[in-house]
């Protein structure tokens, strides 16, 4: 293996991860900042009302996705089968 079929494995690999987290983790953060306005509006200071609501937004996200997100991981892994034959030489 050459190391710019590694750099581009490594490189695939990390954009792969990267499309898969965007989803919750914007997700998270929007919500987390919703929360965080609703809690200055009101004047409500309870700390578990920050994780409750992320919560269950990413798992609806989760959920959402996950169809896209299997696709995704399957497309990536036959991507790297068929370029093990390349990598022995």
């Amino acid at each position: 293996m050459t190391p710019e079929t590694a750099i581009e494995i490594l490189r695939s690999a990390v954009m792969v991860t990267l499309t898969l987290m965007a989803p919750m983790l914007i997700t998270a953060i929007s919500v987390g900042l919703l929360v965080s306005i609703l809690q200055t509006i009101t004047s409500i200071q309870e700390q578990t009302l920050t994780f409750v609501p992320k919560m269950i937004a990413v798992a609806i996200v989760l959920m959402v996705s996950s169809h896209w997100m299997i696709r995704t991981m399957v497309d990536y892994t036959v991507w790297l089968f068929q370029r093990m034959p390349s990598m022995a030489s």
